[in-house]
C-alpha cells in the first residue's frame, strides 16, 4: 500500500503525486473496497465516472474501474465532466455512488480520487473508515466475493444535460445578457463547459486556458492564481472575471476594477441578495474556521449569524443541514447553495452574474460593505505525531493572544488534511500584532513539533 492505510482519505478525498504515493494499484484497491461498500446495500450497484483533464487520468479511471468491476459493481465512464457535474448526475440518475479522479486545485502531477455517494455528496467520515478498513485488511477475495463481473461502458451527453440543469435553476435562463466576462478555465475540467454555460445564459464570454491541457492545469492560472485574470479583466474591460480550478468546483473572481474577490466576498453578496428576496431563512451563514472576521462583521450589520464549520465543502454542508441554513462556503471559493445542495464553481458564477446584472452595480461596489481585517496564514512542517492541543504551552499561547487581538482577533491552528503540516491562521484589525500573533505562534510550534 503507497499511502499509509489511516492516512488515506483527508478534507477531499485520496490525493498525492502520481507514480509515488499515487500509484494505479493504490486506486485499483481504492475502487475495490468501495464497490465491497456499494455491493453491500445493492445486488447489482451502478457507480459513475469522470475525470479532469489531467495526464494520468485515463490510467487512474482504468484502474478505479477495474477495482469496481472486481467487486461486482458497473461502472458508467463519462470522460471529462466536472466534479459538481458528476455529482448532480450520480444523485439525477438515481445511481449508488460516483468517482471522480481529480486533484481539484493542486499542479499537473498530482491526481486524486473523490468519492460520492447516491445523494452526490462525499463520503461520511464512517463510510470512509470502513473503506479504509477493507483496504487495511489486504484481503482480496473479500473484495471481489459477489459472484460476478460488473462491467464499463462509455457514455456522451452527461456534459450538455448538466449545464441544461444548471440553467434550469435560474429565474431567467437568459439573465447575464449583456455582461461582459473574462472566463479562466485553468486548463481543466470546464474547458469547455464554463464558457458555454456563461454563453447560453446570455453573457460575452472571453476564454483563457480554456484547452484540456492536463499538463498545464493549475500552473499559475486559475483559482489559485487569478493574477493573469485581473489583467485580462482590465485588458477587456471586461465587467468581471472568473477563475475556476481543475474541476471546477471552486470559483474565485476579480471586478472591474482587477481586485481579487474570494468566496467571503461572494457569501456576503448572495446573502444580502437572498435576504432582500425574503429567501435566507434561517438568517444564517455557514462559513469555515477560516472565514474572515470581516465577512463576520458585515452580515452581523445586517442581522445574518456567521456559523463556522471545519474547514471543508462538506462539513460546511453538514453544518447547512443540521441548521437548515441556505448558504455556506469557504474562503477558497467553494460555495454551497440550498436549492443545488452541492458546491459549484458554474453554479456560483451563474448565481453571482444574475446578481450583478439585476442589480446593475458593479462587483466591486456590491463588495464594499466587506471590510477585510489583516488575516495571515502560515504552514509549518512538524514531525509525524505532534499535537499541538496536547502541548499546555500552545493553547495558553492562544488565549493570551486572542486577548490581546481584541474583539476583532481569530486565531486557528489545524493540521493539513494531506500534508505533515500544520496551518497557523491569525487574524485581526491590527495588522503588526496579527504579525507578532503569527511570529510568535510559529515559532513555538517549531520549538515543540519542529522537524529539526
Amino acid at each position: 500500500m503507497d499511502i499509509p492505510v489511516q492516512e488515506l482519505f483527508g478534507t477531499d478525498g485520496v490525493r498525492g503525486v502520481v507514480g509515488a504515493d499515487l500509484t494505479t494499484e493504490t486506486v485499483r484497491r481504492l475502487g475495490a473496497a468501495f464497490g465491497t461498500v456499494l455491493r453491500a446495500g445493492s445486488e447489482a450497484p451502478e457507480v459513475l465516472i469522470g475525470r479532469d483533464t489531467r495526464v494520468s487520468g485515463p490510467a487512474l479511471a482504468d484502474a478505479v474501474s477495474a477495482g469496481l468491476c472486481g467487486a461486482g459493481v458497473d461502472v458508467v465512464d463519462c470522460g471529462i465532466i466536472t466534479t459538481p457535474g458528476l455529482c448532480l448526475h450520480t444523485r439525477q440518475l438515481a445511481k449508488a455512488g460516483g468517482v471522480v479522479v481529480s486533484a481539484s486545485h493542486n499542479p499537473p502531477e498530482f491526481n486524486g480520487i473523490k468519492l460520492v455517494g447516491a445523494t452526490g455528496d462525499k463520503l461520511p467520515d464512517e463510510t470512509e473508515g470502513q473503506i479504509e478498513e477493507l483496504i487495511g485488511a489486504d484481503d482480496e477475495r473479500a473484495m471481489a466475493a459477489s459472484g460476478r463481473m460488473g462491467q464499463t461502458r462509455q457514455e456522451t451527453g452527461h456534459g450538455e444535460a448538466y449545464l441544461e440543469l444548471l440553467l434550469s435553476y435560474l429565474d431567467d435562463r437568459h439573465a447575464l445578457t449583456g455582461l461582459n466576462l473574462a472566463v479562466d478555465c485553468a486548463w481543466g475540467a470546464a474547458y469547455g463547459l464554463g464558457p458555454e454555460v456563461l454563453r447560453r445564459a446570455g453573457a460575452n464570454v472571453v476564454p483563457i486556458h480554456a484547452a484540456p491541457r492536463g499538463e498545464l492545469i493549475n500552473v499559475e492560472c486559475g483559482a489559485l492564481h487569478p493574477q493573469q485574470l485581473a489583467e485580462r479583466v482590465l485588458a477587456e474591460r471586461a465587467d468581471l472575471g472568473v477563475a475556476f480550478d481543475g474541476d471546477a468546483d471552486r470559483a474565485m473572481f476579480v471586478d472591474e476594477c482587477g481586485h481579487v474577490r474570494d468566496g467571503d466576498f461572494i457569501k456576503y453578496i448572495l446573502a444580502v441578495d437572498m435576504q432582500e428576496r425574503g429567501a435566507l431563512d434561517p438568517p444564517v451563514v455557514v462559513g469555515t474556521l477560516m472565514t474572515n472576521p470581516g465577512l463576520e462583521m458585515a452580515l452581523k450589520k445586517r442581522g445574518v449569524e456567521l456559523l463556522r464549520a471545519p474547514v471543508g465543502d462538506r462539513y460546511v454542508r453538514c453544518e447547512m443541514t443540521r441548521t437548515g441554513a441556505k448558504l455556506g462556503g469557504e474562503q477558497s471559493g467553494h460555495i454551497v447553495l440550498d436549492d443545488l445542495g452541492i458546491g459549484d464553481g458554474l453554479y456560483t458564477t451563474l448565481r453571482l452574474c444574475q446578481v450583478v446584472a439585476q442589480a446593475g452595480r458593479p462587483l466591486s461596489e456590491l463588495s464594499a460593505p466587506v471590510s477585510k481585517v489583516p488575516q495571515i496564514l502560515r504552514n509549518v512542517t512538524v514531525r509525524d505525531g505532534y499535537d499541538c492541543q496536547a502541548s499546555g504551552r500552545v493553547p495558553e499561547a492562544v488565549r493570551e493572544w486572542e486577548q490581546r487581538l481584541g474583539d476583532s482577533g481569530y486565531i486557528v491552528i489545524r493540521p493539513s488534511g494531506t500534508e505533515p503540516l500544520l496551518r497557523i491562521m491569525v487574524a485581526a484589525a491590527d495588522a503588526d500584532l496579527t504579525g507578532q500573533a503569527v511570529d510568535a505562534l510559529v515559532t513555538l510550534i517549531l520549538e515543540e513539533g519542529g522537524t529539526g
